[in-house]
């Protein structure tokens, strides 16, 4: 049984809590910018003093509203800066956050408010509002607040007219009655595999997770002068404590939900640190190289591509020869330095979590010139539990755990944390608790293996062992990662329990799918389904099945694959908000398609 554990070389006060993270800085550093604010192309600085400002005239209102300590409040709203002043309002008001992603339907949500018992829900807008009143447990007795409301008044402006009368003091009492020891957030689970549970995590997990990071070499590149633009959900576990980590360092932090417009926006933001999930750095690979062949420059950008992997493998084992060195400098000049730009020229960190990067992918952003560091996490563990850091990297590991934590490898290989980060339990779920949690060990249902050094790599999930009729154990994850790397491809699911051999359902990515066409002469106009069965489009996946199956024995190799008529998405059921396959899902709805395929 291997283990390995990083010691704290912190302690968290039992008197502190997350909103001290901001309201230190207010009382230390007050002309300090914190946040930028987006007004049109601009973004304007907002300092500390400001945001404090804010928050407290925000907490006042909703103490005013009849919000008591222990309260649970829910937030449905895409990242904005005023769900960052929300947060820290509630916790100033001694109660506590229900992140709910704002792509949640109204059963999604009915659920959510049901069990955490909240009573009180903050929605973005009239289309928020729309889904929250189908809600059967958003009853009268429920208050529900709305950020925008056209012709109308705002929360922001109603809970500072509504809090007039509150005092500093009965808000600095409020924020006392919360202790390290006290639940901060529940964030429930994507439910992947089945109804969403409430993690309830401490205000000491909070902390636990800032002064961890910060205790890593990622603190050189954390700090004044930085910038973070925040794209992520705020209801993902990642992005909530990530965004703490950054207001305490110093770094400034942006927000923004509108996705298709991020790269004119990084040219304006001009961003140090990225932050994102895996897909959406495949997509910026993909993109790139899309756009490459679409140019007639596909075979410089895929030699680029393959002396960018050389280069950073090289690097890492600290070999990079002069003819190898002198080839990543004409490459730089011809295709990194165009994708840094892409990303405003500016980033020198990106973190990567929520899922596996996938190792050619990791080397790949190393080698151009923007070293992606990957970590590991879940909700139960406050995002990061494990990161690859600056100095401290292994590209296809999830890095070493993070000071005041530990990672212990079972002997049917499942990975088992323990820490400053992991939670206290499901919120009223004793039984759920006491499965997941075992003799102070959380069982994250994830396989992997520890080196010498401490560095997890993860190898996949319990639950995704497929099991062939032959009684061989396949993890699906690695192959699917390989077979995503292909700009055509959008999800692959890799199938075969209890059948005679693997084989892989494939969808098309719809951006890939245009120009592919036009590339291989098909009518502009069929769809997918159309070419479903078409000789090229399947030469193109095989390519990159076989590049899956270089990564595996003869046995556990894809022999079959399909493609699908349509793409995996969130309003379909087969996505989770953070684009997770819900594989039960995938298996239910495309049951036929893979029955298909064995009767071949």
């Amino acid at each position: 049984m291997a283990e390995y554990r990083a010691p704290a070389h912190f302690e968290i006060s039992q008197e502190r809590n997350a909103s001290d993270v901001l309201f230190d800085i207010v009382e230390k550093r007050g002309s300090q910018t914190v946040f930028r604010r987006q007004e049109g192309d601009r973004w304007l600085p907002v300092t500390a003093a400001e945001a404090g400002a804010q928050v407290i005239a925000l907490t006042k209102g909703l103490i005013a509203s009849g919000i008591e300590p222990g309260d649970r409040i829910a937030i449905v709203s895409p990242t904005r800066l005023e769900w960052t002043l929300l947060d820290f309002a509630i916790w100033s008001a001694g109660a506590v956050s229900v992140p709910v992603y704002e792509s949640s339907s109204s059963s999604q949500i009915d659920w959510i408010m049901e069990d955490s018992g909240a009573t009180a829900i903050i929605v973005a807008g009239p289309e928020h509002r729309a889904v929250v009143d189908r809600a059967e447990s958003v009853t009268d007795a429920v208050q529900v607040f709305q950020i925008d409301v056209p012709d109308g008044q705002g929360l922001i402006d109603l809970l500072t007219e509504r809090g007039a009368d509150v005092s500093d003091d009965d808000v600095a009492a409020r924020r006392r009655t919360l202790g390290a020891a006290d639940p901060a957030t529940l964030i429930y689970t994507s439910g992947t595999t089945g109804r969403p549970k409430g993690c309830m995590l401490t205000h000491s997990n909070l902390l636990g997770e800032i002064e961890g990071v910060m205790q890593t070499s990622l603190n050189t590149l954390l700090g004044e002068g930085k910038r973070l633009l925040m794209f992520l959900p705020m209801a993902h576990v990642f992005a909530r404590a990530i965004n703490l980590v950054a207001i305490d360092a110093g770094v400034e932090v942006g927000y923004t939900s509108d996705i298709p417009n991020l790269v004119p926006m990084f040219a304006v933001f001009q961003p140090s640190l990225i932050l994102s999930v895996p897909r959406v750095f495949e997509k910026v690979y993909n993109s790139a190289r899309q756009n490459a062949h679409d140019s007639g420059k596909g075979k410089i950008f895929d030699l680029a591509a393959d002396i960018a992997v050389e280069y950073s493998t090289a690097q890492q084992a600290g070999d990079v020869g002069l003819l190898l060195r002198a080839k990543h400098t004409v490459f730089d000049k011809l295709v990194y330095g165009k994708l840094r730009a892409a990303l405003g020229g500016e980033c020198e960190l990106a973190i990567s979590g929520g899922g596996p990067l996938g190792e050619r992918l990791g080397h790949f952003f190393s080698g151009a010139g923007i070293p992606v560091y990957e970590g590991y996490g879940l909700t139960e563990t406050t995002a990061a539990v494990a990161v690859n850091t600056p100095g401290q990297v292994k590209i296809g590991t999830v890095g070493r755990p993070i000071p005041g934590n530990a990672v212990r490898i079972a002997d049917d290989g499942e990975v088992l944390l323990s820490g400053e980060v992991v939670f206290t339990g499901y919120w009223q779920n004793d039984e759920a608790t006491a499965s997941a949690i075992t003799d102070g060990w959380f069982h994250t249902g994830d396989l992997g293996s520890l080196d010498d050094d401490g560095y997890l790599r993860i190898t996949g999930r319990k639950k995704e062992i497929i099991v062939t009729a032959g009684g061989k154990n396949v993890s699906p994850s690695q192959m699917e990662d390989v077979i995503r790397g292909n700009a055509l491809v959008s999800q692959a699911v890799v199938v075969g329990d209890q059948k005679p051999f693997i084989a892989c359902l494939v969808t098309i990515d719809d951006e890939a799918f245009g120009p592919w066409k036009q590339r291989a002469g098909k009518p502009a106009d069929a769809t997918v389904a159309d070419l479903a069965d078409d000789a090229d489009l399947r030469a193109e996946i095989q390519t990159s099945v076989d590049a899956a199956n270089e990564t595996v024995s003869h046995a556990e190799s894809i022999k079959k694959f399909r493609v699908l008529p349509e793409d995996f998405t969130e309003e379909s059921g087969e996505l989770t908000p953070t684009l997770k396959v819900k594989r039960n899902v995938v298996a239910d709805k495309w049951g036929d398609e893979i029955d298909a395929i064995y009767q071949k």
